[in-house]
């Protein structure tokens, strides 16, 4: 039996399959769980894996599972999907959009909604591993499905590497995963070489003296304080930052005070960085410790800032034997013109932890979410950038074609390693 058909009796079950992966799809989006606390999404798939005579290990890094289907002598391929959501209060109008709540990692209660496309991500590799088990004559080795929490907060990849996972399970000769994007739904994207950003997340604490407002005499105000900081790391990028690199630093969160008439003691600011080089990733870090001390020492600061990281990502890097492969597998079964080459994108992953810390091949590609006719048609009137993106309250991917799509890039990439 030729790979092609091979393939193609994997797939025959995909449109019986389809409702029930939908239905999944619509159950995980209306019932979404923050970052380490998706004990209901690992459960739904532990049992999807034990129903399909996937060996389960549970509670892998907390709330992480791995599933092992082993068919005979091959490869072990590895397909990895993550389950977590964003606080976040969903906006899309959905029949089955989210209206859940839950308790952060602050103790504050916060909305909860997949605006990000997990919730595809992990019905996505249920139906990869079902078309799997239903089809073992048409592939042979090992297939090792990971649905790993906490992505959102760069957690999750280590804490399941941490908790043994490199120990439990054998090495994968290839480590394979995907993300929905704001591109026409049925497109698939790659690249060989570095593929997501590094990111740095930091929390910055300022210290003043609080006064009443009518009396800033009798202040070292904070708030003055932090908002000049926000401004002069604005020129890190512009005037550090050489034309023919690229970083990125945002402010996303700016906090003072509580009452308008009171002059408070601390500000609060977070900011996040991404690089593509560790040249560059270390000269802007250096840079915002630089700056956030001087302008607490202009403003005449009681004590010096407090600098606090909150999480970090290291690059995503697309092996190039192996990415050949996969792309070589979609062009093969996937319309021309649907498998494109893209360019590094600013967003950041710590699916690179698997391949780079395992020392194994790993492949990393984007699968459409967008309607394709709205895609077409505000890249014909210039109003793309209007497109809710991932981590808008707006996002949401069209289920189809997107479900199949996920399903078939993830079966065909995988089999590229384990045709018969």
């Amino acid at each position: 039996m030729t790979q092609r058909k091979q393939l193609t009796e994997i797939l025959l079950n995909l449109d019986e399959l389809l409702p029930e992966l939908e239905a999944a799809y619509k159950d995980i989006h209306a019932h979404p769980e923050l970052s380490m606390q998706e004990t209901r999404t690992a459960g739904i798939a532990a049992n999807h894996l034990k129903n399909n005579g996937f060996e389960v290990t549970a509670d892998i890094g907390k709330t992480g599972v791995v599933g092992i289907l082993r068919n005979g002598d091959g490869p072990t391929v590895m397909l990895r999907a993550d389950m977590d959501a964003l606080p976040i209060k969903e906006a899309t109008g959905l029949p089955y959009a989210s209206t859940v709540t839950a308790t952060g990692p602050d103790g504050k209660t916060t909305p909860v909604a997949h605006s990000c496309g997990h919730d595809m991500h992990v019905a996505c590799l249920m139906g990869a591993t079902s078309l799997f088990a239903k089809s073992r004559d048409s592939w042979h080795g090992t297939l090792m499905a990971v649905f790993q929490p906490g992505e959102e907060t760069a957690q999750g990849a280590q804490a399941m590497i941490d908790d043994g996972l490199f120990k439990r399970f054998s090495k994968p000769d290839v480590v394979l995963g995907q993300h929905v994007m704001s591109i026409p739904s049925g497109r698939l994207d790659w690249r060989t070489g570095v593929v997501t950003s590094a990111a740095d997340s930091l929390q910055i604490r300022m210290f003043g003296r609080g006064a009443h407002g009518s009396m800033p005499e009798a202040s070292i105000d904070p708030v003055v304080m932090a908002a000049s900081t926000v401004m002069r790391l604005q020129t890190i990028v512009s005037r550090e930052v050489a034309p023919t690199d690229s970083a990125v630093l945002t402010i996303g969160v700016l906090q003072a005070g509580t009452k308008e008439n009171v002059i408070p003691d601390d500000a609060i600011i977070k900011l996040n960085v991404r690089t593509f080089d560790e040249d560059v990733r270390k000269h802007v870090l250096a840079a915002i410790e630089r700056i956030v001390n001087a302008e607490a020492a202009a403003a005449g600061a009681p004590k010096p800032p407090e600098i606090t990281p909150l999480d970090r990502y290291s690059l995503v890097t697309n092996d190039a034997d192996a990415t050949k492969k996969v792309v070589e597998a979609f062009r093969q079964h996937f319309p021309d013109g649907s498998v494109e080459e893209t360019k590094p994108t600013m967003a950041s992953e710590d699916f690179g932890c698997f391949g780079a810390e395992w020392h194994a091949p790993a492949v990393y590609w984007f699968f459409g979410g967008d309607d394709p006719e709205t895609y077409a048609k505000a890249k014909k009137d210039g109003t793309i950038s209007s497109l809710p993106t991932n981590h808008n309250p707006r996002f949401a991917p069209v289920i189809h074609p997107t479900l199949e799509t996920g399903v078939k890039a993830l079966v065909v990439a995988a089999h590229a390693w384990l045709a018969s």
